[in-house]
């Protein structure tokens, strides 16, 4: 193979170019953004072992050592609770789990960019790409430049530009689910709530298909911070949700949860309104499999999922680690690709599946599955071997 062009620079893109790069395959990245540090909004990045294993195999072991004494270790507890702070489980991985991690944006983006600072074209906003006479894939971007490429990676996100072109069938749908997420200063979290919520990640299990997720982020670049997730039904908030500042959003979350543990209404009004949005959830739609060319995709830009599992930038990742080992392995791109997207598809659209299920459990309304839930995690919590199964699923 003579050269890859990876479309986006986020989290599968640079993981790929770092396993080509170390490899000795010649890839180009082309992302929209202007600098490295544009649009590293969001929260902090969980890696869980999945992606940890594909950081591992495709990072350079420098890379990997400067990742790993960047990054912050997440504990291996995982609560639920009830809305009036009634623990219902904690789930622990067992004293074998493997690590999972913290990594802030924008110290992720800059191991993976390691190395790669003659690879990596920021400004470079894709447009299209056209097949050429010599069968290889000439990829034009808004400035008026272009590259020429033998195979094509889409990692430009949910919203990609290469899958709208190469599979405009692919959909992202509305699941009919809004998430209202704020951020609260860990200083704060520490000194005004229990620790049961400040210590560890929690889901909290409410009446009536609602619910919210809490987790403390460790200090980094900044203070820490308690992030949470209040998680319903689209048909409970006001149509305008999405467009409503934070502190309303605030208030109104507030007012939905009238019932809930004086704690977590404290959480949501000691909240710095600016870190306060609405999200709309969505998810993609798996489409039949393809016949393999020397165009695909990875990560978020075929198989976004909900946030609810936790694991879209690790499957990401597990992506970028399939795509070279085939790539590195074998002569025949289309052949590598093939075999990459049939194991793609297999991991990604079970990610996607699992997740959207998680999303529906969340706010169901029916009593029935809400009493089983509970039940079960209680009886988990009471079995060591259960506990550890239902935290490698669930946390």
């Amino acid at each position: 193979m003579a050269n890859v062009a990876v479309i986006g620079a986020g989290t599968g893109g640079l993981c790929l170019a770092q396993a080509l790069h170390a490899a000795g395959i010649e890839v180009t990245v082309h992302e929209r953004h202007r600098t490295p540090t544009d649009a590293l909004h969001g929260y902090r990045v969980r890696i869980n072992p999945t992606g940890a294993r594909a950081l591992r195999r495709c990072l350079p072991a420098p890379v990997w050592e400067t990742f790993l004494s960047r990054a912050g270790r997440i504990g291996q507890e995982f609560g639920f609770l009830t809305e009036r702070l009634r623990e219902l489980a904690v789930l622990d991985g067992g004293p074998d789990a493997e690590p999972h991690y913290s990594a802030e944006r924008g110290m992720l983006r800059e191991v993976l960019l390691t190395g790669l600072e003659d690879v990596v074209r920021f400004g470079a906003c894709f447009e299209r790409y056209e097949r050429t006479r010599d069968g290889r894939f000439e990829c034009h971007f808004a400035d008026g430049t272009s590259t020429t490429a033998d195979l094509v990676v889409g990692a430009d996100g949910a919203n990609s530009r290469v899958r709208a072109q190469y599979l405009p069938h692919a959909r992202r749908v509305d699941i009919g689910m809004v998430s209202i997420v704020g951020r609260l200063a860990l200083p704060v979290a520490e000194r005004l709530l229990p620790e049961c919520l400040s210590s560890r990640p929690n889901s909290v299990v409410a009446p009536g298909g609602t619910g919210m997720f809490v987790a403390r982020h460790e200090p980094g670049a900044d203070e820490g911070y308690l992030m949470w997730a209040y998680g319903a039904a689209a048909h409970r908030y006001p149509a305008d949700v999405a467009t409503l500042p934070g502190e309303q959003l605030a208030e109104l979350v507030d007012g939905l949860t009238g019932s809930w543990h004086p704690a977590l209404r404290a959480m949501v009004r000691e909240t710095d309104p600016g870190t306060v949005n609405a999200v709309p959830i969505r998810t993609s739609v798996p489409p039949a499999a393809w016949p393999a060319t020397r165009v695909t995709l990875l990560g978020d830009a075929i198989h976004s999922m909900t946030p609810l599992r936790g694991v879209g930038a690790n499957m990401a990742l597990n992506d970028a680690a399939l795509l070279a080992r085939e790539l590195t392995g074998s002569a025949d791109t289309r052949l590598a690709v093939g075999r990459y997207e049939d194991a793609m598809r297999r991991d990604g659209f079970r990610a996607v599946s699992e997740s959207l299920r998680a999303a529906r459990m969340f706010v169901s309304e029916s009593t029935t599955q809400r009493l089983l839930f509970k039940t079960v995690l209680r009886t988990a919590s009471a079995v060591p071997p259960l506990r550890r199964a239902l935290f490698a699923k669930l946390a």
